[in-house]
């Protein structure tokens, strides 16, 4: 029989699958002997059980009865007793931290004699009264499913009447009549009373909590973070602490150093006479966690002590919740907490110095992502700007785009193609998709531990909280700033997240100082902190790696910067590209010629320009390989659209003009034209129908080698036949490369060393891929073209038609295009590995797709042994890391 119930004591932070991260944790400072109110965790697989057949297990409420039993004599009071209660939270916590996601519900046990009760005991009728209109409201919400404009309608109405602005200015006798009126919402919205029984309310709390593991926003945000949807919350039953309880009380939140740059200090925000809820929301402006020595200087050292214990015993930034009860500290949470890129860095670094990491474990503390993050460009310091307000810096970034005021709208405008920044007061869950949507949020109310930044710094999206000198008018579409400045919806603004400026209009951006440093630019010790800790951390990835990678690159320049940026070769060199621009008139000549003479004058043409690109790639790339893909798209890809010259035909014989070169090319498109020409004359195909084409770029680029040979270079050739299907198409081909090889070899006098191998972009390929490495030299996976095969998708279609509902309802958790497909795609790739190497072994394998820069998918091609990734040159940084990293998993 499975337990679905741990009390504190029975668990410790490994248990996070069972327990919840919040659970685990909570066991864990129990265990530290720290001082954590008492409780119990309802587990993960009571949640899974009861999502899956829609009620609770059969044992969990005699198992909930036996430890709230155990609670009460521990406590000496029962939930709920008239007199003196026991109050409980309701608290979700899932083993990936969801901030905001799911639900919590506090000062469960309140009714309408035990609120009398607690009054008596306290001495304070106002706490009494504030803590159960706290739980009617957040109960109708969370449990009743009633929307909270009725209950904040209702507040915002007394606190009119009164004339005051802040909750706390509420006296006794407004707080009891907002729980008459809060009750009678409750009647007039759910059709029920608001239930007296307190093990109904907390039966009903730990059912809509796991009920929220499903909410649309939790779903958005597990898509969001990629978090598995099978896992489910645990639920943890706290016996509640007061920050509401009177002015020596008071909640916050507080991390062990700067989420937002990894500086060591005290960081953190502090209310007074609050709960939780309130900070995270933030409803009501905090004062910074140093006011709390002030305020209460007994309970700022012990925290201040907790937070180093914490650390010390994590080896990492802590992120803690925390509530002081008339002078007495108690800690209600703690987890390794979220952090911004910048951070992410200086603090794996910072801890390493500190002997409490060592650098593989450094390295396994920072992503690819969060690199990718610090190698966006950020504001131009010199550039003419006008600042209209400033905030607190809670998420880096540069963020330029037209102002919206709700989630609805980013939405809208951000599907659109407008960059937009998400305005408000504050956030709150319900404001995810918007968020997702947006390139930056600013809100003038909450600091860094509010639901915007913990949200926007989970995303790396860019944020600044708290610009108390904006009035957000959200139904008038505008904000107002200091000055007399309005801006309206539409309007553009840039948002600067590292300094917490807000800036009219678009301001222009520059290179992060980490680009600079991959460019070459800017040398370690001439950097800042960061890119020092960025320059130890890939120094010990590259150490780290087994995977060598490459780039994609079809320039000189772009080779260049690639080499610059640490790529070891070039896994992609697409040669269609070298037939744009001005010489797509040749290409368009090529396929008008009508004899053999002609093509063969057009291939000639061609040739020395071909020769020209190649040697600039072998120079900047000399001692590398180079992999050279022959022409692969299909012809008509370099022809005129087939409507427009149409047309042009058209009105040429309408007015009785000769149009004779438009009309033999409007004869060669028809001609050309294919119903689906992704599947068409392309790739291998080319090279056995048009005589010369292949011969031709073979000849190119080897006399390119050559030429580098006799320059002092030492060129590494590696000749790619793309959308090879077959091994007898490729040894076609490949017979061709051969001849063409020994002729250079003869006219040069040059000896040449060169591989030749092909593409697996095709299922039929990856199946018989012992045949066609009898042959093939070396393997690179083409996974943008094996995925459209495998998956019958024509990508160009399939991302506007119907990938977005995809991704919606969670047929997708992510577009097979931007990770890898490991279950169909990624299985091709390992059968093509295996069968490969079983006929040729040591056989060369790479890929090239733009799955060779993706984090998830670098990790698969380590576990199934390729020997290299290439992706775009600006990738190959965030590549080199996850290479080292996935040598850890």
């Amino acid at each position: 029989m499975p337990k679905y119930v741990y009390d504190f004591a029975e668990g410790n932070k490994d248990m996070k699958d069972l327990l919840g991260g919040k659970g685990a944790n909570l066991a864990e400072m129990t265990n530290l002997g720290l001082p954590v109110p008492p409780g119990f965790t309802i587990t993960t697989e009571a949640c899974q059980a009861y999502l899956k057949s829609g009620r609770e297990p059969e044992d969990l409420g005699e198992e909930v009865s036996g430890h709230l039993a155990a609670l009460e004599r521990r406590m000496g009071r029962t939930l709920g007793q008239s007199d003196d209660p026991l109050l409980v939270s309701v608290r979700s916590g899932a083993k990936f931290s969801m901030p905001g996601m799911m639900e919590t519900v506090l000062n469960i046990g309140l009714n309408d004699q035990s609120v009398r009760g607690l009054a008596a005991r306290a001495g304070n009728e106002r706490f009494a009264f504030d803590s159960y209109r706290r739980l009617i409201q957040m109960f109708g919400k969370t449990v009743l499913g009633i929307a909270g404009e009725h209950f904040e309608g209702a507040l915002e109405a007394v606190k009119h009447a009164k004339g005051v602005k802040n909750d706390v200015d509420l006296d006794a006798q407004d707080l009891r009549g907002l729980v008459e009126t809060y009750k009678q919402v409750v009647v007039e919205q759910a059709g029920r009373d608001f239930p007296q029984q307190p093990r109904e309310q907390m039966d009903l709390a730990v059912r809509a909590v796991f009920d929220s593991w499903n909410t649309d926003r939790a779903v958005i945000y597990r898509r969001q973070e990629r978090i598995p949807s099978d896992l489910g919350t645990a639920v943890n039953v706290v016996a509640m602490v007061f920050g509401n309880l009177d002015a020596a009380s008071g909640t916050g939140v507080a991390f062990t150093r700067d989420p937002a740059s990894g500086a060591q200090g005290v960081y953190g925000d502090y209310l007074q006479n609050a709960q939780g809820e309130d900070v995270v929301a933030g409803i009501r402006n905090t004062v910074s966690l140093h006011d709390l020595e002030q305020i209460d200087k007994r309970s700022y050292d012990e925290l201040l002590s907790i937070m180093q214990t914490l650390e010390e015993h994590y080896k990492d930034l802590c992120d803690i919740e925390f509530t002081i009860e008339s002078g007495r500290l108690w800690m209600l949470q703690t987890r390794v907490g979220k952090r911004t890129a910048a951070a992410a860095f200086r603090i794996a670094t910072q801890l390493v110095d500190q002997g409490l990491i060592d650098m593989d474990e450094a390295v396994g503390r920072v992503t690819g992502a969060q690199l990718s993050q610090l190698m966006f460009p950020r504001f131009d310091e010199t550039a003419d700007r006008t600042r209209i307000a400033s905030g607190m810096n809670a998420s880096p970034g540069a963020a330029v785009g037209k102002v919206v005021f709700d989630s609805y709208t980013a939405v809208k405008w951000a599907r659109s193609g407008e960059r937009v920044i998400l305005v408000r007061r504050e956030t709150n869950p319900d404001d995810l998709n918007g968020m997702i949507a947006a390139a930056g949020i600013l809100t003038s109310r909450g600091g860094k531990t509010s639901h915007a930044a913990v949200v926007a710094r989970g995303m790396g999206k860019t944020c600044v909280c708290g610009a108390e000198s904006l009035d957000v008018h959200t139904k008038e579409r505008r904000f107002s700033a200091p000055g007399g400045v309005e801006v309206h919806e539409g309007d553009v603004i840039s948002i600067d997240g590292t300094t917490g400026d807000v800036f009219l209009g678009e301001v222009p951006v520059v290179d992060s100082p980490v680009v600079r440093y991959f460019e070459g630019e800017l040398k370690a010790d001439d950097g800042d902190e960061l890119v020092q800790a960025v320059d130890r951390v890939m120094r010990h990835a590259d150490g780290m790696r087994r995977l060598g990678v490459r780039a994609n690159a079809d320039t000189a320049e772009d080779a260049a910067r690639a080499r610059r940026m640490g790529a070891q070769g070039i896994g992609l060199c697409r040669t269609e590209h070298m037939f744009l621009g001005e010489r797509r008139q040749l290409v368009e000549r090529l396929i008008l010629a009508d004899t053999d003479e002609e093509v063969a004058a057009e291939l000639a043409e061609l040739l020395p320009l071909q020769r020209e690109d190649f040697v600039g790639i072998f120079e900047a790339m000399d001692g590398l390989p180079v992999t050279i893909r022959l022409l692969d798209p299909p012809l008509h890809e370099f022809l005129p659209d087939i409507t427009e010259l149409s047309v042009r035909v058209a009105v040429a014989e309408a007015r009785g003009e000769s149009r004779e070169g438009d009309l033999r090319m409007l004869q060669a498109v028809h001609r050309l034209h294919e119903q689906n020409p992704m599947l068409g004359l392309r790739g291998v195909r080319l090279g056995v129908v048009i005589p010369g084409l292949f011969e031709m770029q073979a000849r190119a680029i080897l006399e390119a080698a050559a030429e580098r040979i006799r320059a002092g270079g030492v060129p590494r050739v590696e000749i790619m036949v793309p959308l090879v299907a077959n091994v007898q198409e490729f040894e076609t081909v490949k017979a061709h490369i051969i001849q063409v090889a020994r002729d250079v070899r003869s006219e040069t006098g040059v000896h040449l060393e060169f591989l030749v191998g092909t593409m697996i972009e095709l299922p039929r390929a990856a199946l018989t891929a012992d045949q066609i490495a009898e042959s093939a030299e070396f393997f690179s996976f083409g996974t943008n073209d094996l995925t459209q095969t495998t998956w019958g998708f024509s990508r160009d279609d399939v991302e506007a038609a119907f990938f977005s509902a995809y991704l919606e309802k969670g047929i997708f958790g992510v577009s097979p295009f931007e990770s890898l497909d490991v279950e169909g795609v990624g299985a091709l790739v390992q059968i093509a590995a295996e069968r490969g190497r079983s006929r040729r072994p040591g056989l060369k394998l790479g890929v090239c797709g733009e799955h060779g820069g993706d984090p998830d998918s670098v990790h698969f091609f380590e576990r199934v042994g390729l020997d290299y990734v290439s992706c775009s040159p600006f990738r190959v940084p965030v590549a080199r890391l996850e290479a080292g990293r996935a040598v850890r998993d």
